[in-house]
């Protein structure tokens, strides 16, 4: 395994979500981290897969291992250099619910004329998921009915 990264600096932005763009913005990073859910690890599945140029793909893999979002591991294939490949952390894991959130809202609003590539579902028995708006005594919010709201840190006027 290769050493240990070096300690990542987080933006300074308070909004949590502009701090989550600053990492994962970039259309090319989201694309990798759901091929990553998929299966794929090595530069050149990713590099093949998207059709995305090397020099960008090399930029973003160390964005997102910088970010703690994927971590790199050595391999050697019999008779080849030693080369990396790139596994989800648990903080890359987290980012299911955003690709879920991402593919429901464009299964939605830009259908593909074909139908869906793919569904969200439990890996045990296969039954169909979506994300919500849950309450804290667990019931379903209609997403008209929800806003943001000024959190404790907030220091923005809304």
């Amino acid at each position: 395994m290769d050493t240990e990264p070096a300690p990542r600096t987080l933006p300074a932005h308070q909004c949590s979500i502009h701090r989550t763009l600053d990492v994962i913005g970039e259309k090319w990073s989201l694309l990798i981290v759901r091929n990553a859910f998929r299966g794929q690890s090595r530069f050149s599945e990713f590099r093949d897969s998207l059709g995305v140029p090397s020099d960008v793909l090399t930029a973003r893999l160390s964005t997102l291992v910088a970010a703690g979002i994927l971590e790199r591991r050595s391999y050697r294939e019999p008779g080849s250099r030693e080369r990396s490949s790139y596994h989800l952390t648990e903080e890359g894991r987290g980012l299911t619910i955003v690709l879920a959130a991402l593919q429901q809202w464009g299964d939605e609003f830009t259908p593909n004329p074909g139908g869906r590539v793919s569904v969200i579902e439990v890996a045990d028995n296969h039954e169909e998921v979506a994300l919500a708006f849950v309450d804290s005594h667990g019931d379903t919010v209609d997403r008209g009915l929800v806003r943001l709201a000024p959190g404790p840190a907030a220091t923005i006027s809304w």
